[in-house]
């Protein structure tokens, strides 16, 4: 199905300026996650390599630090360090199927035109369509014409979805969109889409009554479908929507096999888990990087960092956002793999470039006699060894004031890196998934790391090389 509204507009509305974040006025203002220095940002969008150059949209509101009216922003890095912004890619059109917002999707190529495939709203109902703009070799400029994919399926059961994924299998290109069903289950639904101006409806893929999904935390909706192979094995990566609350991010380990009768790909799942164990993480987009220049296959991820802090640390409310004019920013990028039945995230090997100083810990001054490190605002710690670990976010002298952002212990042979960018905390063990958090330095605050005797711990200042 095709619908084309009249004058197709090539869009370049408005900058979307990566801050010049060391004059950020607001403390808690990320400095190593690229972001505008004003507006509403959430899910990652469109991640490709073109031209040398890593490039990510994401959803983004530049009138204000609400979600309303999404465009897509857009930087890219040719290291995932150094980030360069771009104008806004794509913006809603007054009479499009977009008008309300240009929300989730992705970029392809389609017969070597970049494309991005997103879902196009006209109002806050949760039904959507499957849009199409064109882009330029070099992903600067893109042309929305209205093109219409896919509009909500015909079956009845669908209640609800959006979240565009296209991916190859068995020679043939096809797409997954996140769905709700009347029942209140959530599903995915499988499309073919050789023919990427005109999807082909295969029907409700798989839902959380099969007996394995719903091992996964309950849900209505699953949003943001990310179906990647990691050895040989699939995972499917699926945000969880319940009863308009975003309550965290799960997988499914499975296989991917081609149906003998039909030809359409069964995904096969035989283990679940969480995908992130933190309060902030949602709605990431994972793409597949081919084997290059001696380097191994990979799977990079990108997660919305939202603005909900942990039990006991102060968060923001919608009020605080208004007023300092942000919301919302990007995680670190994160490599995906499989290991049996259990996915492992760990940060990507590139942000090993942001280590500057390094920072000496004062052992024997902790309460227990282990080690004590403050930290500053920008910072990176490795913990190996065995025992409790504390971070701690407070006012020196004063242990009333002080908010326990992440707590965890460690065995012999585990590593835990801490990720500190400002508001941003990410927390990585070695062969699991990672916790991501927020907490908000105000004033005289500090973070600190408090390490029983048996934690050893190596620790940098984390920068921009060369700023």
């Amino acid at each position: 199905m095709t619908s084309v509204y009249p004058a197709p507009v090539t869009v370049a509305p408005v900058a979307s300026p990566v801050a010049a974040s060391a004059a950020h006025p607001d403390r808690s203002f990320p400095r190593l996650h690229p972001r505008p220095d004003r507006g509403w940002v959430n899910d990652p969008n469109g991640v490709a390599f073109a031209d040398g150059r890593w490039h990510v949209f994401y959803q983004y509101n530049p009138e204000s630090a609400r979600h309303h009216r999404i465009h897509w922003g857009h930087m890219s890095s040719p290291d995932l360090v150094c980030w360069d912004a771009h104008l806004v890619a794509l913006a809603p059109q007054e009479g499009g199927p977009d008008a309300y917002g240009c929300w989730t999707g992705v970029v392809t190529h389609d017969a070597g035109v970049p494309t991005a495939v997103y879902s196009g709203v006209v109002d806050g109902s949760g039904r959507s369509q499957v849009v199409l703009a064109r882009g330029s070799v070099d992903l600067e400029a893109w042309t929305q014409d209205g093109t219409v994919a896919a509009g909500m399926p015909a079956d009845p059961r669908v209640v609800a979805v959006r979240d565009p994924f296209v991916f190859e299998f068995a020679g043939r290109r096809w797409a997954l969109q996140g769905a709700g069903l009347d029942s209140g289950h959530a599903a995915l639904l499988l499309y073919g889409a050789d023919d990427l101006s005109a999807w082909e409806y295969h029907g409700v893929w798989l839902t959380s009554e099969d007996p394995v999904a719903a091992g996964l935390p309950e849900a209505n909706i699953w949003e943001c479908p990310q179906l990647v192979h990691s050895g040989d094995s699939w995972a499917a990566v699926v945000s969880l929507w319940r009863d308009d609350q975003l309550t965290g991010v799960g997988h499914l380990v499975g296989s991917l096999a081609q149906d003998p009768a039909t030809g359409l790909p069964v995904f096969s799942p035989r283990a679940t888990g969480l995908t992130d164990l933190g309060s902030s993480f949602y709605a990431p987009q994972a793409v597949q990087v081919p084997a290059s220049a001696g380097a191994p296959e990979r799977v990079l991820v990108w997660g919305w960092a939202k603005e909900a802090a942990p039990a006991g640390v102060r968060g923001r409310t919608q009020e605080d956002c208004d007023a300092v004019g942000w919301s919302g920013a990007l995680t670190f990028p994160r490599e995906l793999g499989v290991l049996g039945d259990a996915v492992e995230v760990r940060p990507a090997s590139e942000l090993a470039a942001l280590r500057a100083a390094e920072l000496a810990p004062v052992t024997g001054s902790a309460h227990d006699g282990g080690t004590h490190l403050p930290l500053p605002d920008q910072a990176e710690a490795v913990l190996t060894g065995s025992g409790a670990v504390r971070l701690v976010l407070g006012a020196a002298g004063d242990p009333l004031c002080e908010q326990l952002v992440w707590e965890g212990e460690l065995a012999a042979g585990d590593e835990v890196r801490v990720l500190l960018d400002a508001s941003i905390i990410e927390v990585y063990r070695a062969g699991g998934v990672p916790t991501t958090l927020r907490a908000y330095p105000r004033g005289e605050e500090t973070y600190w790391l408090d390490l029983g005797p048996g934690v050893a711990l190596r620790a940098w200042r984390l920068a921009v090389p060369g700023k």
